[in-house]
């Protein structure tokens, strides 16, 4: 049973890493997904073989490499010098999200519960501390408790969609997009949320000893992830096109299950953006630690004090100039995972 425990823990930081504010508002499965119609089951299909298949190989990596954070990762993929620098771009995309992640918890708090955003952010960046303080343990025990009840609200928004007369229309619906398009986007989803999630799953590998309990947990992780978002694609599909026109669509599919259900599903959204918020600053924190001589709490404190000065830019601004920039350098490594340089020793 313990053993058990250990792989659910691994499995649920992976999804709560990789689910993050995109995912909860169903923006990501909207435009990575259902809008390219009854393809969108198969590009999901992919997305899932590659979250399981790169997430265990990932783990299994850093332990057998003893990894202290990314960097000693990028090195065996790229090599000393030019892994050197890709880790030094993956640390800003990891501040960049970092701050995306903590300006949306402003925004939502904002927006859904009418507290001021600085009280949002204020609010997010003391939870933060508290976790991070506690190392990877506790980053392990809040994706326990938050991740089990993502999924149930998926169960809940899947079930609800179950009973509507376009309820099958996820295996039907048209697009007017091009076959490569179709069929890239995949790849990009992955190889963003990959690229983000190693600063995670690098020090679990390298934490966790027994390599079964990586296994196993990459593996329901991996397949949990495409399970989440093809119960958001079926939700999504069975109201297009009129849902296609919200901010936040998955808002509007929770609406109609009550005010109780909604404003859980506030604090729902506020969870996924959280987990990921921590991850990333944890693989942040390992970061700096590795390259600088300060200590882990100077290098938490660092990165929660200047999260908060830049994430008064604005959730929305942060996003559109960033994101787009982040998904090349993605592409890239997720190719460099799928055939690494040093292929005999590093083999899985």
């Amino acid at each position: 049973m313990r053993r058990t425990g250990k792989i659910m823990q691994v499995a649920f930081t992976y999804i709560g890493t990789v689910v993050g504010a995109g995912f909860a508002t169903g923006q990501e499965i909207l435009q990575f997904y259902t809008r390219y119609g009854s393809a969108a089951a198969f590009t999901i299909g992919l997305s899932c073989l590659f979250f399981t298949w790169i997430g265990i190989k990932i783990m299994l990596m850093a332990h057998k490499l003893e990894a202290q954070s990314y960097e000693d990762l990028n090195r065996i993929l790229f090599g000393e010098r030019i892994g050197n620098y890709v880790s030094l771009f993956t640390m800003i995309v990891l501040f960049g999200v970092t701050t995306i992640m903590l300006a949306g918890a402003g925004s939502l708090f904002k927006e859904q519960l009418n507290m001021s955003y600085q009280a949002g952010l204020l609010l997010t960046i003391i939870f933060s501390y508290l976790v991070l303080t506690r190392g990877i343990q506790g980053i392990l025990v809040v994706n326990s408790i938050v991740v089990p009840v993502m999924m149930i609200f998926s169960v809940i928004v899947v079930w609800s969609t179950l009973s509507l007369p376009n309820a099958g229309q996820w295996l039907q619906l048209s697009t007017d997009s091009s076959a490569w398009r179709v069929w890239f986007s995949p790849f990009l989803y992955s190889a963003f949320n990959l690229a983000m999630a190693q600063a995670v799953l690098v020090p679990l590998g390298s934490a966790i000893r027994d390599r079964s309990v990586l296994f196993w947990g990459g593996l329901i992780g991996g397949i949990g992830i495409g399970v989440m978002l093809l119960a958001a694609h079926i939700a999504l599909a069975a109201r297009m096109p009129d849902i296609a026109q919200f901010e936040i669509p998955m808002g509007q599919i929770i609406r109609h299950l009550g005010p109780v259900i909604q404003l859980l599903y506030v604090f729902v959204i506020f969870g996924e953006i959280f987990t990921t918020f921590i991850a990333d600053a944890y693989g942040l924190t390992l970061q700096l630690e590795q390259r600088t001589r300060i200590s882990r709490t100077q290098g938490i404190v660092l990165i929660l004090a200047v999260s908060y000065l830049v994430s008064q830019i604005g959730f929305s601004k942060l996003l559109s100039v960033l994101y787009p920039l982040f998904g090349g350098v993605s592409l890239l490594w997720l190719i460099m995972m799928l055939f690494p340089r040093r292929r005999r020793t590093y083999t899985l």
